[in-house]
């Protein structure tokens, strides 16, 4: 499955002297031995970045648009090919990789405008007959680390924007969907890069991450991955003062008001959180529902829940997959066992579905919760939603604040004066009201606090990838 690519070093695809077996979340077998890059082949990486970084930074922006546009007729051609490359190594259902593919297709469309709009200013200086002028030059050689939930969409998010301002990259995906990351690195190739401007290694953390992160040329990284993870990122980042971007772990709140529609709410709330079994760092963890809305809120969430069917993501039919290993599996049992004996009532779900093969848990349900209880106060990622009640408008806000995490938030009212309300005090990167689609191309994508710093997506997200320079020019 993986031998036509490998890793991608120096614009060809070599093997490395080592491989590691990738696992289907569907079947529990091997799809496939993956190379694994070693010391030297991410030393080789960082040696051609380095070199497509000269070539590529001094590219036309126009040129670079050209290529970008050219990428994305490549993976629009590639979808089927890619779509089942999701659905193998996830386990999501086909057509949720199709639309993961299509949005990070349109990442590359959205980066190749915004790579001939990188606007400078002039600005007037009190010295006679002077002016600043304002530059913006590529930061230099970039690293993108990405995780395996969304393993198109996170690459993309990083890459285009990264080389629509001129930057080389080295993509080091996670070890559980490399596959992914080989076809739409395979579908750069057709935009004519200069060689060393894309790279991709794949391997354990000694011999990718630490090299990469000890090497002062990597001048910027990127991470979609968990707080923890972040938080160490940042510390080893420190020693050669790269920059930082990074879209860390969520527990989003929705708060559904008592004005709220409360069939559309339900027809658009239970999709989205069990999408991708719910490993989906922006879905709803936490549920406040008004008091008079509650009880049809809980049941008609549990009925809808109850019609997901369950099975590998290629069948067309299927609604919902696996989680993607059997750690994620045994988190999700100790989640629910923990939150029953808080007090919380299992409203259907709750136990693992049945088959005899795969990492499938069944969409889950939790109602009673307390603030409190770990299922509310953590992130569960995954198919558990835990619903509680509220009173009043000030008391739900303050409870949907409690949190370190400030990744999104969602609210659901048909008053156009608290939903204006409803954005200003929910603390996060993103708010939806009476909606949950926060991932385009055209919006900054990104979070506060613990959730995370910078943007992806949108006019913010080419800036992370670019140095400010100003100059003073006199003419006497």
């Amino acid at each position: 499955m993986y031998e036509n690519y490998g890793l991608f070093l120096g614009g060809a695809w070599v093997q490395g002297a080592e491989t590691a077996a990738v696992f289907s979340p569907v079947t529990e077998k091997p799809l496939g031995l993956c190379p694994q890059a070693g010391l030297a082949e991410t030393a080789a990486a960082i040696e051609a970045a380095a070199r497509g970084l000269k070539a590529w930074g001094a590219t036309a922006a126009f040129a670079r648009a050209d290529a970008l546009h050219k990428i994305a007729d490549e993976m629009a051609r590639r979808t089927d090919e890619a779509a089942r490359m999701i659905s193998l190594e996830t386990g999501k259902p086909i057509a949720q990789s199709g639309r993961e593919w299509g949005l990070s297709v349109d990442q590359f469309r959205w980066y190749a405008e915004e790579a001939r709009r990188i606007y400078g200013r002039i600005v007037e200086s009190r010295v006679p007959g002077g002016r600043f002028e304002i530059h913006h030059e590529p930061v230099g050689i970039v690293a993108a680390f990405t995780a395996w939930n969304f393993p198109a969409a996170l690459i993309a998010r990083k890459v285009a924007p990264a080389l629509a301002a001129g930057c080389s990259v080295i993509v080091r995906p996670s070890s559980q969907t490399p596959g992914v990351a080989m076809v739409m690195v395979d579908c750069c190739r057709a935009g004519g890069l200069p060689e060393g401007t894309l790279g991709l290694v794949v391997g354990p953390t000694a011999t990718t991450y630490a090299p990469i992160m000890a090497d002062k040329r990597v001048r910027k990284v990127s991470l979609t991955g968990s707080t923890r993870v972040g938080q160490q990122m940042i510390r080893d980042a420190a020693a050669t003062l790269k920059k930082v971007s990074m879209e860390l772990g969520g527990n989003a709140p929705v708060i559904i008001y008592d004005d709220a529609d409360l069939e559309g709410a339900l027809n658009l709330a239970v999709p989205t959180k069990f999408a991708n079994a719910g490993q989906v760092c922006v879905t709803g963890d936490r549920f406040y529902v008004h008091e008079s809305l509650h009880d049809a809120f809980v049941a008609g969430f549990a009925a809808r829940a109850e019609a997901i069917k369950l099975g590998d993501g290629l069948d067309p039919t299927v609604g919902m997959g696996p989680l993607i290993n059997a750690g994620r599996l045994a988190e999700m049992e100790k989640i629910v066992a923990g939150a029953e004996a808080a007090g919380a009532r299992l409203v259907t779900g709750g136990a693992r579905a049945g088959f005899n093969a795969g990492h499938f848990y069944l969409p889950t349900v939790l109602a009673d919760c307390s603030d409190d209880m770990a299922v509310m106060a953590e992130e569960n990622f995954g198919p558990i939603a835990a619903i509680t009640r509220f009173r009043d408008e000030d008391e739900v806000l303050a409870r949907a604040n409690s949190t370190d995490m400030g990744l999104s938030a969602y609210a659901f009212t048909t008053n156009p004066g608290r939903a204006r309300r409803t954005v200003a005090g929910l603390k996060a990167g993103m708010v939806g009201i009476n909606s949950f689609a926060m991932a385009a191309s055209e919006a900054p994508f990104g979070g506060t606090n613990h959730s995370g710093m910078g943007r992806e997506g949108g006019t913010e997200g080419i800036r992370d990838y670019l140095d400010v320079k100003s100059s003073q020019v006199v003419w006497a």
